[in-house]
């Protein structure tokens, strides 16, 4: 398969990861059951459906694809990688624990705008249209913030036992980063071997157009259901 090929066929598989998962994103009906039932400390499958969410949340991953994008070094994504952690961290124990409730449809589209962001950002938009460069670090924090909202609106509805929730919440949390690690390894390994080949820069283009054309998508998908649910 010649490198046009590959190109349009990861073009396509963004754009069917997309809409294929649109209704998907959630808690499946075995673990609302599970959380539903669930009394006392359990800690390690809390841990298995935080690292299940984040691997299933496409949201959260397409975000972090378009934030790792043009890193080549370990220390800067490890950087970007920690603002990010440190904001979904905070709101996600902030927003169940003190019972923050932000409706999950804003919430969603807020997080699909920082797809569109951080792909605009990658395109250099920001500096073309605007002449200014805005501090992107903070920009992943402040996005990070909403990305933990939305991971914490998920459980809210759920209506979790007060009986062990901290300890679980945790364990959902670190199931997170297991599960945001496990993706990034993947991502960075494919940007990486893709970055040695001159049809880098047409891919990197053509994959932060289609992470821009997702996010809106997203974002008017949620809109859309905002605007009926209320």
């Amino acid at each position: 398969m010649d490198r046009k090929k590959i190109i349009a066929f990861l073009a396509v598989t963004i754009l069917c990861f997309v809409t294929t998962n649109l209704f998907a994103h959630g808690v499946n009906k075995d673990t609302q059951t599970f959380l539903l039932g669930n009394e006392g400390v359990n800690f390690i499958p809390f841990l298995y459906i935080g690292a299940e969410h984040m691997i299933t949340g496409y949201d959260h991953l397409l975000f972090l694809v378009a934030v790792v994008f043009f890193l080549t070094k370990p220390r800067e994504v490890f950087t970007y990688v920690s603002f990010f952690t440190i904001g979904h961290s905070t709101t996600l124990l902030l927003g169940v624990l003190a019972d923050i409730s932000i409706n999950s449809n804003l919430i969603d589209a807020i997080i699909a705008l920082s797809i569109i962001y951080k792909a605009f950002d990658n395109l250099g938009g920001f500096k073309q249209i605007f002449g200014k460069q805005p501090n992107t670090k903070l920009a992943v924090l402040v996005f990070g913030l909403f990305h933990g909202f939305g991971l914490a609106s998920k459980l809210q509805e759920l209506s979790l036992a007060k009986n062990g929730l901290f300890t679980n919440l945790i364990g959902f949390n670190i199931g997170v980063e297991i599960g945001q690690f496990m993706a990034l390894v993947l991502v960075i390994f494919i940007i990486s071997k893709w970055r040695k080949h001159q049809s880098f820069l047409r891919f990197s283009t053509l994959t932060n157009t289609l992470l821009m054309i997702g996010g809106v998508v997203l974002m008017g998908y949620q809109l859309v259901g905002y605007l009926v649910n209320n």
